[in-house]
Parts: C-alpha cells; structure tokens; sequence
C-alpha cells in the first residue's frame, strides 16, 4: 500500500478507462520503471473492478511459450491456438458482464499474447473490456513496442514527490525532515520500492545528519556487484572511473581515467550491463552512471582508497579549474589550508558570475579543510548564504543550527534573516536583517555592507514597498564594487522598485541599463525574470511571455532556483492574461515541483493564485479550492504572498457570484495610506473586483469614494488595463444608479481601451456585466447581443462558470429563449432563472447577486414560482423541480 502514495492521479486516468470501456473495449498501456509501483496500482484497481477480472504475470523465462500470457489468464495449461482464437476464447469468457484483464511485466510477454489481447480489443470492439499492460518501456522489445502502438491510451508512473516520499516515510513510522525526504527522492530518482527500502535500512537518527552520504538499497548493491563481476576489466575500469567522475561527464574524460586507448568496447559492455549511460553534448559524446544509487554501489566497491587515488588522478586530467579542486578536496580527508584558501578564491570567480550552487560546494569544502575556527566559521556562514541565492532552501535549512551556533557577525544575521525572507517569515527577516546592519561598517567592510543592503531588498520586494526597493538598491551601489554580485543583484530588482514607487518609465530604463552589463550567464537570469515581471505589470503580455520562459530552466547555466520559482509564478500569471489557462496551469505545474523541491515559501502562494482562478472559472471548486488552500499554507506573512492568497479567494466568490465574501475578503487590503504595489496599477488585479462587488452588494457611496483615486492613478500611470477594468467597475455603478447611458459610455470605453490587447478574459467580464446592466435598464435585445459575446469569449476560454451564467441571463432576458424552453410549468424566463439558482441551493441574497436584481425582487419570483408550482416552501420548490 505504500507505493500507492503519489498515485491517485494514475488511479483517476485508469478508471476514466474503466468507464469508457464500459462502452467500447479499449486497451490501455501502464508504464513504469522496476520499483516504480505497477504491480501495486494493478492491485488497487482489480480490488475495485466489479464483472469479470482475468489478471496474470509475464515471466522472462516463459517468454518462448507462445500463448502463455493468455493460458495463465484463462487458466489453462495447453496454450495452443491463434492469436484470433485465443482473443476469441477471452471473449467467451468476459461474455455480457464487463471485464477487467490486467497483465503485470508485459514486456516480458510472449508475442502471441500481446497478439491475442490486441486482437480481442480489435474485433470486439462490443466487449466491455479494459486490457491494462503493465510494463517497463525501456525493456520492451520491437514486438512489444509494435502492440504498444494501438493502445489507445498511456498511463506513466512518474518518480514520487517529495511529499509522497515523506508520507511515505511518516506511515512507516520514519518520519523525515523536509531536507531528508527531498534527498532520498534525489537518491532514488523518486522509485517507490527504493524509497521505501532506504527509509527500512538506514537508521533514523542519521537521517538528520545534513551531510549524510546516502548508501545504495542492498539490492541495488548487490545487483551492481553482482553485474560489475560479469565485466571483463577494461569495462569495469571504465565504469569505475565513470563513478568517480560524477553524474555526466565527457567520455574521453573518462577513457583517460581509465587508461583505455580503445574505449568503445568496454563502452558497449557497461552500457548493456545498465552500469552507464550514454548521451551527447556539444563537445562529443558522455556518459554517466544510470543514477546516484548505482553510483555509490560502485564507489562501496571501489573503496575509500581506491576512489581517492583515482579523484587525485581525475584533479590532474581535468580542465576546469573548480572540478579539480573538487576531486581533491573529495581526496582529502584532513585538513588543508592550502587547498581551502584556492576553493575559497575560486568561488568568488563563481560568485561573480551568479553560479550560487557552485559557491556553496566550493565553500562547503573549504570550510571543512580550514584549520583556523573563525575562517572555517565564515566559509560555512557564506556557503549556507550560497545555498540561499542558489534556492536550495531545504539545504540551507538543515544547516541553521550549525550557524546559529556561532559568534554574531553582520554575516551571520544577514544569512540567517536571508533564509526567514526565502521562508516567508517576514518578523524575524526584519529582525535579522536591521540587527545585521547596526553592526555592518560600511567603511571598514564595504564588501559586507553591500550584502546585508542587498538581502534588505529582498526583503522591501516582499513586503511590496517599492521606494524601499529603490532606497535600498541605492545603498548597495555605494558599498557594492561595479559588477559584483551585490550589484548586479540589486540592478536586477530596482527596475521593480520603480515601477511599485510610481515610475514605469525608469523601471523600462532601469532594466535596459542591466540587460546591457549582463548580457549572458547565470546573472543574466535575474534581469530577465525581473524584465518579465515588469512587462506583466505594465501589460506587455507577449513580451513577459518571452522573457519569463527563458527564465525558468536553471540547469543549463547554473542559476538559481530561487529565480526560477519567481518566473514561474510569473508566466503563468502572462499564459493567463493571455488566455492560455492549459499553459498557465502547466507552469503552475512547475512551479510547485520546484518549490516542494527546494522549500521556498516566499514564491508559492503567487504559484498557486492562478491555479485558483482557472479551476474556479472551470466550474472546478473542489481543486480551486485546494490551490487557495496551498497558497494560505506557506504563510501570509509577507505582501507579497498575503495579497494573491488573498485574491485566489476572491476570485473564488466571484466566481461563484458571492460578493458579500469577496468584500469581506478583499476589504483588508483597502487600508489608508497602503501605498506600494497595493495601490500601483498593475500589479495586484483586486481594485476592480473590490469595486464590482461593493457595486454588487449596494455600496455605491462606498464603490464611488474607493473608484475615484484608483481611476485618477491609472489615467495619471496610462495604465490601459487598469483603466478598462476599473471602466468595468465604473459601468456597473453608473447602472446600479439607473444612468444607462453612462454605464453604456463606460462599459464601450472600457472595451476601446482594451484594442490590441490579448486580454480575452478582461473583455469577456467587461462584456459580461455590460450585459447584465442592459438587461436591467430593459434594453433586453442589445443586452442578448452582448451577452452572446461574453459567452463565446469565456466558451473559448473554457470558463464554463461564466458560460452558464450568460445562458441563464440570456434565458432570463426572454427574448432569445422560446417557449419550447419553459419548463412543464409556464414560467417566465426570470421565474425560471429564479427556480434553477434556488433549486440548486442558492439562498436569495446569492440568486440576487448572480441575476443583478434586489433580494426583494428574487422573494416576488419566488412568490408567483411557488403559486405555480403548488408549493409552499423552499425544500418543496427544490423536491418538486428534482425529484431525484
């Protein structure tokens, strides 16, 4: 059972196949590495199949018995006959019930049985049969890949999260900490039967332990052991020197390791003993070793000695010069100030270039070499402040005791107040960061200085103080030297600063200044997430679609995760406003790996604040509802993570048209003198929603008072969708006011404002409540025109909440809607509206909300529906209408 943690995403596809085959016979591919959880998936849906179940079991060595696959189903022992007659056979036996066949390692199966099992979905198509094959892709031969393509669907087990490894662990009663679980997922490249092993065989006190090597599974050992023993010499060398080399390396790198003049031999060998891996690169061919778990099996093999010798060797055949001091300091298992002081040296050659991840190794290893305390104090201080700039949040965190422990320096609360900004614990990164500066001397340290102003930047983004921003990326710059680190971090982030202070026109200059001193590498990724960002505030879709996807890998040039998540939660906020939902929730997708990869709080609530309003206007509540759920669970702490927990609950009501909670909701941030991005155009999209739902729920003073400063700043900013929606917002009022020649000149100027902007949802709504004003002012045919609009906008973005909504204004409205739509009881079409809202347990205040008329006009339907019907309460109105 605990390989099903994870899963119930695989459990929900294959019983959507279970119901279509219901219909139709359909075979259906189960995909997955060894260990990767088939067999306990096919346990779990044949548990709950009902009809008739046939299950069997592909073995290696019966693959030459031609029909044995399909004998053991039927449960025969003469497997004789065709495929056409064996598939004739099963379907005598499903007969008329509905049936199941399930066959686990079928890439072990004897060609005639695939045959069979595809011919019977073939030919009898009117069998209600779901076939499940389960197998590893990677083991399958052409006969079996050559079935694989009519399967008419694919079911892939993915590699675990790191919550399932950690639930996991927490049911085997070896709870993990976040780092822990997140390391064994690594480890194990997230295979269940891997995981679960590991957890049983390493002892749980050392799971705490931040520096713990993680061993192989002994099965993985013994099998390594086992398939390196088969080798002839050459190819183990070579494996071996692969090993020491590290993940991916060169292979003629690895072929001088070895000393092998003539490599593709043994190359061959190791990589069909599964023992590496084979790839291309821009320089020539590479190799790896299939995974970290092989990886350390060969190393236990090797030896300590063994494997230092050869890293000695390695340092002295390597180019670059941070591998090779790696190689040595994994050689070393003293100290050695020598070899610290070069790691040191060259991890500020890293630093320079924004490789976080690569200073944090670097320092690690030569804080352990440091003989002297405060030294050795310090290299662990910045290796930890590496990690943070790299977003190896949970590597970080595992090591705060180990920093609290030591002296108070500015480097010290600046590292420590840097990860509570990265943890979203807004109190103490304040704390930290304004102790951190009493003690920086800026003339004595200036170096130190420029870094404790940096992270205060970091914090004043959180906090959505855009004058902060700026305030503190002028002090960096008079402490910082030109190009470093400091510097062209804070360059790529006054650009924000400007556009939260007021001055989008600085901030577009800001960052065409550092897009021109950082012009590649892994710095380059700041200023074009920060590039990205601006042009979602300032409404350049197309152009933050561009920048932002480019900032989101941070593999290939070593940035920094941290950066990554930011990009992101930011593309899919530009695939949204674009109208691309499927996108915008595929970069959600990845924005939530990565943050449960590395922990980092301070982004995730953006992450998920699109993933709440898709799924609310797809009609989807329970999944909106776990997406505002994630965001509120990372903390609020921070602005920034506070204001898009604040509106995936807004939009919520909204969509569900309950603007009494979208006010209470929203209401906490129309606070005086709130300034930053609160108030900024484009930055947080809730002053038109604010104002809707106070228009919506009779507060016209109120809406009035709040629309006017909000409208003045847009006009002032030229903020074009700002001012469309805030139009929006302006028309339902004029309407509310009974001026429908005003809420018409709104509502048009709105959509004028909104040319040649690919901002499909914003017109829709606009024209959505356009509608609904003209249908109340009478004018129900132009309103039928509008709505019509509204409706084919939001169909084609698949916001099926708003699409029924325009049905039943349209229908309410009575001039579209014929008699032969009425129901058996002569309503009228705003009578029918009335009953279908009711009936569907709205009370009259929220049927009021959604039909945009008073609560006392819904109870007067109410009235004559319940005369009509015969009835006399709400509960008889619902039963009557439903039955059922």
């Amino acid at each position: 059972m605990m390989q099903l943690e994870g899963r119930d995403a695989v459990l929900t596809r294959l019983s959507s196949y279970r119901r279509r085959a219901a219909t139709a016979a359909c075979l259906v591919a189960l995909t997955g590495p060894s260990g990767s959880g088939r067999t306990a998936v096919l346990d779990a849906v044949t548990r709950t199949a009902d009809g008739v179940v046939l299950r069997g079991r592909a073995a290696r060595w019966e693959r030459s018995r031609a029909g044995g696959v399909v004998a053991q189903l039927l449960g025969t022992s003469e497997p004789d006959g065709t495929a056409f007659e064996w598939a004739e056979r099963l379907a005598g036996r499903i007969g008329d019930a509905s049936g199941l066949v399930v066959v686990d390692d079928a890439h072990e199966s004897d060609p005639l049985s695939l045959q069979a099992l595809s011919t019977l979905v073939a030919h009898h198509p009117r069998t209600t049969v779901l076939v499940v094959l389960a197998l590893d892709p990677a083991r399958a031969d052409i006969g079996h890949h050559e079935i694989l393509a009519h399967v008419e669907g694919s079911v892939r087990l993915d590699p675990l999260d790191v919550r399932s490894v950690g639930a996991i662990a927490a049911a085997r009663g070896r709870p993990l900490t976040p780092l822990a679980a997140e390391r064994l997922r690594r480890h194990t490249r997230g295979n269940p039967r891997h995981v679960t092993a590991l957890i049983d065989e390493v002892d749980p006190d050392e799971w705490v332990d931040p520096f713990l090597r993680l061993p192989p599974p002994a099965a993985v050992s013994v099998a390594v052991r086992a398939a390196l023993d088969l080798l002839d010499g050459d190819a183990r060398t070579l494996v071996e020197a692969v090993c020491v080399l590290g993940e991916r390396v060169e292979l003629h790198e690895a072929a001088r390791l070895a000393r092998l003049d003539d490599v593709l031999g043994p190359l061959g060998e190791a990589s069909a003993a599964r023992l590496v891996t084979r790839g291309g690169g821009q320089l020539g061919p590479t190799v790896g070793p299939p995974d970290p778990m092989v990886r350390a099996a060969v190393l236990d093999h090797l030896g300590p000695a063994r494997a230092a010798e050869l890293r000695r060797l390695a340092a002295a055949l390597v180019e670059q010069p941070e591998r090779r001091l790696r190689y040595l300091a994994a050689a070393t298992t003293g100290r050695d100030p020598g070899l610290a002081e070069r790691l040191d040296e060259l991890s500020g050659e890293a630093a320079a270039d924004g490789r976080w991840s690569t200073v944090a190794g670097l320092l690690l290893d030569a804080s352990r070499l440091t003989d002297e305390r405060a030294l050795r104090e310090s290299r662990l201080t910045r290796a930890v402040d590496a990690m943070i700039g790299a977003g190896e949040g949970l590597d970080a965190q595992a090591l705060v005791p180990v920093v609290e422990s030591l002296r108070e320096t500015p480097l010290r609360n600046a590292v420590l107040g840097y990860l509570a900004i990265i943890e979203g614990k807004a109190g103490e990164a304040g704390a930290r960061l304004g102790r951190a500066w009493e003690l920086a001397d800026g003339d004595a340290h200036p170096r130190t200085a420029a870094l404790v102003a940096q992270r205060h930047v970091l914090h004043a983004l959180g906090r959505c103080r855009g004058r902060d921003i700026v305030d503190w990326t002028d002090r960096v710059a008079r402490h910082a030297e030109p190009g470093s680190p400091e510097a062209v971090e804070a360059a790529a982030i006054r650009g924000l600063g400007l556009a939260a202070a007021g001055d989008p026109t600085g901030a577009a200059e800001a960052y065409r200044l550092a897009a021109d001193q950082v012009r590649h590498g892994a710095q380059h990724q700041r200023v074009t997430m920060g590039r990205g960002w601006l042009a979602v505030v300032t409404d350049d879709v197309d152009q933050a679609r561009q920048e932002l996807q480019s900032a989101t890998p941070t593999t290939q040039l070593g940035g920094s995760s941290r950066i990554s998540l930011w990009a992101w939660g930011w593309l899919a906020r530009a695939r949204f406003l674009g109208g691309d939902w499927d996108g915008a929730l595929a970069a959600v997708d990845g924005g939530r790996a990565l943050g449960e990869r590395t922990g980092i709080a301070l982004t995730m609530p953006l992450v998920e604040w699109t993933a709440a309003q898709v799924h609310a206007l797809r009609g989807e509540s329970d999944a909106a509802d776990r997406a505002a759920r994630r965001s509120e669970s990372w903390g609020t702490a921070y602005e920034i993570m506070r204001v898009p927990a604040v509106l995936a609950r807004a939009h919520i009501a909204e969509s569900a048209a309950d603007y009494e909670r979208v006010v209470r909701v929203l209401a906490p941030l129309d606070r005086p003198g709130a300034g930053g991005c609160l108030e900024e155009p484009g930055w947080w999209p809730w002053t038109d929603v604010y104002a809707n739902a106070l228009v919506m729920t009779g507060r016209l003073d109120e809406a009035d008072r709040f629309l006017r400063p909000h409208e003045s700043r847009a006009a002032e900013r030229g903020h074009r969708s700002t001012a469309a929606r805030l139009g929006y917002a302006r028309g339902r009022w004029h309407g509310a006011r009974g001026d429908a020649d005003a809420a018409t000149a709104s509502f048009e100027a709105a959509l004028r404002t909104l040319d040649g902007m690919a901002l499909r949802y914003d017109r829709a709504r606009i024209h959505f409540a356009y509608g609904q004003t003209l249908r109340r002012a009478g004018r129900r045919r132009d309103a039928d025109t509008v709505l019509l609009v509204a409706r084919e906008l939001f169909d084609s973005l698949g916001a099926t909440t708003y699409v029924a909504r325009c049905d039943r204004e349209v229908r309410a409205g009575g001039i579209s809607a014929g008699r032969d739509d009425r129901a058996a009881v002569d309503l009228t079409p705003q009578e029918t509206a009335v009953t279908e809202l009711v009936t569907r347990g709205m009370a009259n205040r929220e049927v009021a909300a959604e039909l945009h008329v008073s609560p006392k006009t819904v109870q007067y339907h109410l009235t004559r529906i319940y005369a009509k019907f015969g009835v006399r309460t709400r509960a008889e109105l619902i039963a009557r209408h439903d039955p059922g």
